[in-house]
């Protein structure tokens, strides 16, 4: 089914640009989303955390009927420019993040953001919020959460004709790294309790 951004160009799923196909990590054979939702799922029932993945409204265009009790959706479009992928509350602070995979072993791409998503997070930083990126390097197999104030400094230097993509050397300097576990797949909250004993979240620029 193709479905598309407002501006009517094809939507390309995280699979098709940056991202890789499910792989095996950790032998669960899970995406870092499914690994995500999971975790959250974990924190909900533990009452640790109320975080979500954000819901994209859909126009749909298209849709057929191949029978009465059935109906196929043949195009659709993004209603809106998609921001980041999560967002919630934790102990008080509103968390918002995306999260981004790359085969990649010495750098993370710039381009796998949009403009819209670092604007977003810039925004939610203005307010107080604590606000990140989850980076898996998948051929490494090496978990950051990765502060949305380094994450802007980057990306306002490769708009300066610096750097397109952000080392992994950076990523490891000013990053906080996470070590998966059986429940939760993914233990952001403790790279979010780091970021809240740092400031780190909480600075923009």
């Amino acid at each position: 089914m193709p479905i598309h951004y407002p501006n009517g160009k094809p939507y390309q799923s995280p699979a098709q640009t940056a991202a890789p196909a499910p792989v095996s990590y950790g032998g669960r054979g899970m995406t870092l989303e499914d690994e995500l939702n999971q975790s959250n799922q974990y924190y909900r029932d533990t009452k640790r955390a109320v975080v979500y993945k954000k819901p994209t409204p859909m126009q749909i265009v298209k849709v057929d009927y191949p029978s009465r009790a059935q109906a196929v959706v043949r195009e659709a479009y993004f209603k809106t420019p998609s921001t980041t992928d999560y967002n919630g509350v934790y102990q008080g602070h509103y968390l918002d993040f995306d999260a981004k995979e790359t085969k990649n072993k010495q750098s993370f791409p710039l381009k796998n953001f949009h403009p819209h998503q670092v604007a977003h997070l810039n925004a939610c930083l203005a307010q107080g919020g604590i606000c990140f990126v989850v980076i898996r390097f998948v051929t490494l197999h090496r978990l950051f959460l990765y502060p949305a104030s380094d994450l802007n400094r980057c990306w306002e230097a490769a708009l300066a004709d610096g750097r397109k993509s952000i080392p992994l050397t950076e990523i490891v300097e000013h990053g906080f790294e996470l070590h998966p576990k059986l429940a939760p797949p993914v233990p952001y909250l403790d790279g979010v309790d780091w970021l809240i004993a740092t400031k780190k979240g909480q600075t923009h620029g």
